[in-house]
């Protein structure tokens, strides 16, 4: 394994919300890692501050610096991005033992200075994956093409399931024979960062959602089951947090089904303390999504392993969810969560289920604390260091 003491790193991300990125920003500060710099663009430009790096030495942030704005037009964007992330790097002026780029982009730009002999080691962590991720021909071309030269050049692939390579290989003849430098590494928690909350002590008829509000996500589904939960569970109330070009549909949804009072949105949460509270307050997660999208397309979420699956569990909150992501059937087999489909029915069925009797609430929250338990950050990422 890579000697951190002795490396200096870089880690490139796009960022909403708290994420493997951080989670090994984290993992290498905590391993006192010679020199760490994080590189952070805004997936959201209205949403966050814009883009920034930090540098660590020795776990210690010793500068935050501010980068310029993002312009207006996306594909200028997306050079300025690839520009910045070289230049920020060369100007360290010291041999990078490791570059782990999330994305695509942020990859590209390790890989070129790879080729410039300023960086030893590229990894590119792939952090979302779908075939068809534009609706513009040529920037989807573009988009899997960065992916396929990323994945040749790069030292390893990381991702976060093993749908990722299939993907590659069904869709765009990515041999995982040939591009066998891919290993998963899946999205994991710090049990020891969040404070689960006693029974008692929890809201046990609130239902929470976490993630960008857009349709297909699934939110309005629980909207419509909500008249018929309220039926068996009186006080029901469902925590919205996360926003997005959606939100205002679904508020004007809500005032037509008269739910007000049932349903609270909290916009998007930074402060991960903060966010780790309110899950933790709630009983029961949700998760659904649309199999394809509107054009027939698999969703995204299919390939990936969602960040809020994990949040979810790891302050002992079970989750009902569709049968898309990759641990699914999983997370239902091992007792800590249930499969139904996007109907308002099967919505309201599994949400009376397990929150309408407190011993199976109570049965389904210990599933979910054993469940998560080997999924710590550090077994996560000092495994897939090991071949460095």
């Amino acid at each position: 394994m890579l000697n951190l003491n002795e490396a200096d790193i870089v880690i490139t991300t796009h960022y909403l919300v708290y994420g493997a990125p951080q989670a090994l920003r984290d993992f290498l500060n905590g391993e006192q890692v010679k020199s760490l710099l994080f590189i952070g663009h805004p997936l959201i430009s209205e949403a966050v501050d814009g883009s920034f790096y930090e540098l660590f030495e020795k776990g210690h942030l010793v500068k935050k610096q501010m980068l310029s704005p993002r312009q207006s037009l996306k594909t200028v964007d997306y050079f300025w991005e690839i520009i910045t992330n070289i230049l920020t790097v060369k100007r360290q002026r010291k041999k990078i033992a490791l570059y782990v780029g999330a994305d695509c982009l942020n990859a590209f730009a390790g890989i070129m200075l790879k080729w410039f002999g300023v960086v030893e080691k590229v990894v590119f962590y792939t952090i979302d994956y779908v075939p068809y991720r534009f609706q513009n021909r040529l920037m989807n071309r573009i988009y899997h093409w960065l992916d396929r030269f990323c994945v040749k050049f790069a030292d390893e692939t990381w991702n976060l399931s093993s749908r990722m390579a299939e993907g590659r290989e069904k869709y765009y003849g990515l041999k995982q024979s040939v591009y066998n430098r891919q290993k998963v590494v899946a999205v994991g928690i710090w049990p020891e960062k969040v404070k689960v909350n006693p029974f008692e002590k929890i809201n046990q008829h609130q239902l929470l959602f976490i993630g960008h509000l857009l349709k297909k996500q699934g939110v309005q589904y629980v909207l419509q089951a909500i008249p018929e939960i309220l039926k068996a569970i009186p006080d029901f109330n469902f925590l919205i947090i996360g926003g997005g070009e959606y939100e205002s549909a679904l508020k004007k949804q809500v005032d037509d089904l008269n739910i007000a009072e049932q349903v609270s949105f909290a916009g998007w949460i930074q402060d991960r303390e903060q966010l780790d509270k309110m899950m933790g307050d709630s009983a029961l997660g949700i998760a659904i999504y649309d199999k394809y999208d509107e054009f027939g397309h698999p969703n995204f979420t299919y390939f990936a392993d969602p960040t809020k699956l994990k949040d979810y569990l790891s302050v002992g909150l079970p989750i009902l969810l569709s049968d898309v992501p990759h641990n699914a059937v999983e997370i239902e087999q091992n007792g800590c969560g249930k499969i139904i489909d996007t109907s308002p029915e099967s919505i309201a069925a599994g949400v009376i289920e397990i929150m309408g009797d407190e011993q199976t609430l109570k049965r389904y929250r210990e599933n979910a604390l054993v469940y998560i338990k080997p999924f710590h950050w550090d077994n996560i990422f000092r495994e897939a260091l090991q071949d460095f």
